[in-house]
């Protein structure tokens, strides 16, 4: 009895929190119609009264029976919000017919501002973005349990097992009808998995499962550098990875039944799950249907599974919709213009391990490109997009072309190579698809302003590059923003100095669309430098005019030069081919300046020819993960002056005039890889090597000391002084390796492991381990490409936009230099007072001495 009086009481107690005014409406008296003349609303703060009103389903002017359902059913859906703890609803008065309600509330407390304890900040941080919280939320029971579990299963996930959350609330004084909010968190102790125990596994060993578990490894001694640590989401993610597996294997059956985690002690937990592999299966026949294009013989061939081949559904679906090389069934019918084709392989039957399979095809209609358009080019107009495309309109729709295209568009450096989007957008009613190119433009232009070491004194480097140039634009009015761009000329002019010792000026221009019908790109270039080992005027001396007096011992040489050039894209062998002709001329004036050549009074003329083709295939310009690069070079002089000069005995030729015009041949090959290993294809390795040659043109004569290769160090000598190649080699002194004039041959050698840690556009961070090699030879008969200088090391890339790409190196060598070479005293002195050493190097730019 007093259990059933109590449950009557507290029904009591519960309703009147939701009720209308008991003196106003609950009588006795028959039920009466009323004009709902109006309604206010009292203790509302937050909220538009007229959306409460709404809300109710109470309407001005309607029809409502007293007493009836009309008032506890607005009751109910103001109550049902979540955001009042108190709903009541009166009668404020009634004239004749008309009625006249009020809505009474009380509104739920809202939060002011929360805070945590018992975590770091980091921590903190991270579980704000999770919690959504802000001033102002309203507090409810539902917002204090997401926030506790939320929490607590931030951690859980994490591997603090044991974590607890606990929220508490206090009112805040200077905030009306608010409350803080205290997260306390008692993480305890993060658990590491202390055995992973594997049942029922026959064909995978246990080993080789748990190297399939990439997230979830077990605690052992010398996994020092990665914890174990248990976390539901990346188990899920491992679980998936050994499916995968067996699949690849065929077992497509294959299924994990149970899996579970205990504690084992108070810091560790054991992982324990049981496979069900199931059977191996083997496609027994493979039939195709809808195909008409293409005919089952070469869908076969293309496929590359024959019968009685192991079933592998992943090996399936690569050979079906996506091969990296382009291979597939889709590629063959989607670069042929049907974007509208599909491919659904069915298991037509399956007896006991055999599979037999269907491979229906819909091939649809060929679809032409009707519109083409792009977005996000804010500064590059649309015909310097749009010329670099190979899609078009009026061309079968073809996926090769939309990927080729994004790749030059990566190429192009105008665009950040990460956001780079494409959307087809088909038109089924009349075979057309317009596409849409989605592009965000980056900053490429750079300002160089550095100092650099080169010859014993300090050289000052300014310099301004712009890569998105507009030479059309240069006359139009609001062009100047700060410069007119976006037509993807290139315009460099750059100046070094070292005071009276050292200066050079630079500058060049490319336009890469001559007369912007082909990709034939012209560049004309001039520059001029100068070196001195004294000072031009003799210090505190003037002649009889005043005038100060020129040192007539000064010793110097200048190099003066100019060139122009033609690139063109070739179509054959394939359309990753292009080739560059030059035609330059250096002038080389020496005065006294006896200590690097073997003349030191004169002059040198250097006419010279240049061709160059190349293959480039790589995927983009600062951080590339796929493709390749093959260049060869050769360049000659193009001026036979010993035919011509009239003399029959070289020999007795003095030096300078041997050399007063320039006879070479000179051949370069470089080639580069990028391979990525990872599955996210960030982890990328760069294998390089490359081979150069100088040979002169009369054998009386020999080759001439100008164009030679000067190998070691980081390749920047901070400046150039008489047409030197000069190559790095890290983890020995600069220009060491070579002899003190420079060497005719060079090979060399490198294997690069990179890895970024940025790819932001405006800050490319990549790190990098590298394993080097080369050497130079002065004659051809000691060439050996075998017998080189070995380095190792590590490094790191970044790039700046208004800088470039600066490196920084630390290279250890591990070889003795050879007789002859520049630097074979102190360096085999070094080895063998103190051993081998290491040495950082520093670099600016992206192809300064390499080979």
């Amino acid at each position: 009895m007093s259990s059933f009086r109590f449950i009557i009481i507290y029904t009591l107690c519960f309703f009147i929190n939701k009720s209308v005014a008991q003196n106003d409406f609950m009588d006795y008296t028959p039920p009466r119609e009323y004009t709902l003349a109006a309604i206010t609303v009292d203790g509302v703060l937050h909220f538009d009264h007229d959306m409460i009103i709404q809300k109710s389903g109470l309407i001005r002017g309607e029809k409502i029976i007293i007493p009836g359902e009309k008032i506890a059913t607005a009751i109910d859906k103001l109550w049902e919000q979540g955001i009042f703890k108190h709903v009541e609803i009166l009668k404020d008065k009634s004239q004749g017919d008309n009625l006249f309600l009020r809505i009474r509330l009380q509104e739920r407390e809202r939060m002011s501002r929360y805070s945590f304890s018992g975590i770091s900040k980091s921590e903190a941080d991270q579980l704000r973005d999770d919690l959504d919280l802000y001033s102002g939320k309203i507090i409810t029971d539902a917002l204090l349990m997401k926030v506790k579990n939320i929490s607590k299963n931030y951690f859980v996930g994490k591997g603090y097992f044991n974590a607890k959350s606990y929220i508490t609330t206090s009112t805040d004084t200077l905030v009306n009808n608010s409350k803080i909010l205290k997260i306390n968190i008692e993480k305890g102790n993060k658990f590491k998995i202390n055995e992973i125990i594997i049942n029922g596994n026959y064909t995978l060993s246990d080993e080789k499962i748990k190297r399939l578990m990439k997230d979830t490894k077990q605690k052992l001694w010398y996994r020092f550098y990665k914890r174990s640590k248990f976390q539901y989401s990346l188990f899920d993610g491992d679980k998936q990875n050994i499916l995968n597996k067996y699949n690849e294997l065929s077992y497509r059956d294959a299924k994990i039944t149970y899996d579970t985690v205990y504690f084992f002690d108070d810091e560790s937990l054991n992982l324990e799950m049981t496979i069900d592999e199931g059977n191996a299966y083997f496609i027994r026949s493979i039939t195709w249907s809808g195909n008409k294009k293409y005919s089952s013989g070469l869908l076969d061939t293309l496929l590359g599974i024959k019968n009685g081949s192991p079933y592998n559904k992943s090996t399936l679906d690569t050979k079906l919709f996506m091969n990296p090389n382009g291979t597939d069934i889709s590629s063959l019918y989607m670069d042929d213009g049907y974007l509208f084709f599909q491919v659904n392989p069915i298991e037509k039957r399956v007896d006991n391990d055999s599979i037999d399979l269907e491979i229906k095809i819909y091939e649809g209609k060929q679809a032409r490109i009707k519109n083409i358009n792009v977005s996000g080019n804010t500064k590059t107009s649309d015909h310097v997009i749009i010329r670099d495309m190979y899609t078009h309109p009026g061309d079968l729709f073809s996926r090769d072309a939309i990927i080729r295209t994004q790749r030059q568009l990566a190429q192009n450096g105008y665009f950040d190579p990460e956001k780079l989007g494409v959307n087809p957008m088909p038109n089924p009613n009349d075979g057309t698809v317009d596409i849409e190119y989605v592009v965000e433009e980056r900053p490429n232009d750079q300002i160089e302003l550095s100092g650099g070491w080169g010859n014993n004194s300090l050289v000052g480097t300014l310099g301004v590059s712009f890569n998105n140039f507009s030479a059309k634009k240069f006359f139009k009015k609001g062009a100047w923003s700060p410069l007119p761009s976006g037509d993807g000329q290139r315009l460099s002019i750059r100046a070094q100095s070292s005071g009276y010792f050292f200066q050079s000026y630079n500058m060049s221009f490319t336009e890469p669309w001559l007369g912007g019908k082909k990709p034939n790109s012209f560049t004309i270039s001039a520059y001029h430098s100068l070196q001195s080992y004294d000072r031009k005027h003799i210090n505190d001396s003037l002649d009889t005019e005043g005038n100060k007096v020129l040192n007539p011992n000064r010793r110097l040489i200048k190099i003066t030069g100019v060139s122009m050039g033609l690139g063109k894209r070739l179509k054959w062998p394939d359309d990753y081919f292009s080739v560059y002709y030059e035609l330059g001329y250096q002038y080389y004036e020496l005065n006294n300046f006896g200590n690097v050549f073997s003349f030191s009074d004169g002059y040198v003329n250097n006419p010279y020819f240049k061709w160059n083709i190349s293959r480039n295939s790589i995927d983009q310009p600062l951080y590339p993960r796929s493709g390749s690069s093959v260049s060869l070079t050769f360049k000659t002089s193009v001026y036979p002056y010993s035919r011509v000069n009239g003399f029959t005995d070289h020999g007795s030729l003095t030096d300078q005039e041997k050399y007063k015009f320039l006879q070479y041949n000179k051949l370069k090959f470089t080639t580069s890889w990028f391979t990525p290993i990872s599955r996210d294809k960030k982890l990328v390795v760069n294998a390089r090597l490359g081979f150069g040659l100088l040979n002169g043109w009369n054998k009386n004569i020999g080759a001439p000391p100008f164009e030679r290769f000067y190998l070691g160090g980081s390749g920047l000598s901070g400046f150039n002084l008489d047409g030197r190649e000069i190559i790095a080699l890290r983890g020995y002194d600069e220009q060491t390796v070579s002899s003190t004039t420079g060497d005719r041959l060079i090979s060399k050698y490198t294997m690069e492991l990179r890895y970024p840690v940025s790819l932001n556009p405006s800050a490319t961070i990549y790190l990098l381990s590298f394993l080097e090699a080369g050497n130079s030879w002065n004659d051809y008969k000691k060439y050996n490409p075998f017998k080189v200088k070995r380095s190792a090391g590590l490094g790191v890339r970044i790039f700046l936009p208004m800088f470039g790409l600066l490196g920084l190196d630390y290279g250890f060598g591990f070889d003795s230099l050879d007789p002859g070479a520049a630097g074979e005293v102190n360096h085999n002195a070094q080895i063998n007072a103190n051993g081998y050493r290491g040495q950082f190097h520093f670099t600016i730019g992206m192809n300064i001495g390499e080979l």
